[in-house]
């Protein structure tokens, strides 16, 4: 459901309400001309400290850190005190493929161009988000890379201070002929989606012809020195759960970081229990291969359970959405194309941006609508099941 500018009183009484259960703070900075005031989550300096960079003391008050070291924005911060720091934006509805597990087979029916989100409405969210605390965006999809002005729209995010990683999520088609412009305009990390290694089952998986392209664009990426190349594969039973061996060995001799995902679903991808493969099942599954499969550490908020086989290149990982889900760490939000912040992936419920920034909202009223809609994220998901039986978006208008 999504929540429009009628709601927008009622979403500005609930992020107050919001804003008093939770002890913030405010913190006056200098921005050029101006003196903002901005409010922060009640955690203490050391909880939130990233690395040592100096401090300004004020006679008579608190010692107040720099820009960098400050406490994390309350606005992004739920009631169960994640903090979340990554957005997932949706440049495009549209996509060059027709992968099963994202689009119905009878297609979707796209947004008017006038109702998406333009490149000036997007990077305005992203300065602000940014500003917040975001500190990595990923763009996404439908396929990020077949809209036009892609490459301007990463060229002024990387302007943003304080935005540390761009990330793309791709399909690869376009990948060889683009990524040389992607890099030079700030990409820093690349994840491309491969569910086979067979360009037959390619074909009937994409609905589409261009497997060797994908393999093109993965060793293109392989080649100007991106390092990882993560590999994402949708994992289902009767089409490709016997590649998961074949997938691994591309990491023997490749920078390759192969993360195998659980089906999940979503409207019109006719998810079905049987259908999924779990990640223990994958894992028990390789480790008859390479029982010496080793675990890999990572950060808390990392998605994939990572593993490596000693003396590969590569490594692998498994995103456990169903089976082991990890949402007591999520530190991601979205945006979808049209506008409509998401807090939870398999949430149905939706605010639009977009409607307020048309509407003439300020930034700081942007900022409780966002601030209500992420103090009303839920601890976790309602379960694979319970997934299965509510309206979604298909996956292609979220932002795969």
């Amino acid at each position: 459901m999504a929540l429009n500018c009628s709601t927008f009183s009622r979403l500005i009484v609930g992020a107050q309400a919001a804003a008093e259960a939770c002890t913030k703070r405010a913190v006056l900075k200098t921005c050029g001309r101006y003196r903002v005031c901005r409010w922060y989550s009640g955690v203490t300096h050391e909880e939130n400290r990233l690395e040592q960079v100096g401090e300004l003391v004020v006679p008579g008050s608190h010692r107040r850190v720099l820009k960098d070291v400050l406490p994390f924005s309350a606005f992004l911060t739920d009631s169960f005190e994640r903090r979340h720091n990554y957005l997932r934006i949706s440049l495009t509805e549209k996509c060059n493929l027709r992968c099963q597990y994202c689009m119905p087979q009878e297609g979707v029916t796209l947004t008017p161009r006038s109702h998406l989100l333009t490149a000036e409405e997007l990077l305005m969210l992203a300065r602000l988000f940014v500003r917040e605390g975001v500190n990595k965006i990923r763009l996404t999809g439908g396929e990020p890379l077949i809209r036009p002005d892609v490459l301007h729209i990463i060229a002024e995010l990387r302007k943003l201070e304080g935005l540390k990683t761009i990330a793309v999520t791709t399909n690869g088609m376009n990948l060889t002929r683009l990524l040389p412009s992607l890099k030079k305009a700030g990409v820093d990390l690349l994840n491309i989606s491969l569910d086979t290694l067979v360009p037959a089952k390619f074909e009937l998986i994409t609905r589409r012809k261009g497997f060797h392209k994908v393999m093109e664009g993965i060793e293109k990426a392989i080649e100007m020195g991106y390092n990882p190349v993560k590999v994402n594969c949708v994992v289902m039973r009767g089409l490709n759960e016997d590649e998961l061996i074949d997938f691994v060995s591309l990491t023997e001799r490749k920078p390759l970081d192969v993360r195998f995902i659980e089906y999940m679903p979503f409207d019109g991808n006719r998810w079905n229990f049987k259908m999924m493969v779990s990640y223990q099942e994958m894992l028990d599954c390789l480790k008859q291969k390479w029982p010496n499969l080793e675990p890999v550490p990572g950060e808390e908020t990392d998605t994939a359970k990572a593993f490596r086989v000693p003396g590969f290149r590569g490594q692998l990982g498994f995103i456990t959405s169903m089976s082991e889900h990890f949402c007591g760490s999520c530190n991601r939000l979205r945006i979808t194309a049209d506008g409509n912040l998401k807090v939870c992936l398999f949430g149905n419920s939706e605010v639009s941006l977009r409607d307020f920034l048309r509407s003439g909202a300020t930034e700081e009223e942007l900022l409780h609508i966002i601030g209500a809609a992420v103090g009303r994220k839920k601890k976790q998901h309602a379960g694979m099941f319970n997934i299965s039986q509510m309206k979604n978006r298909p996956m292609i208008l979220i932002g795969g």
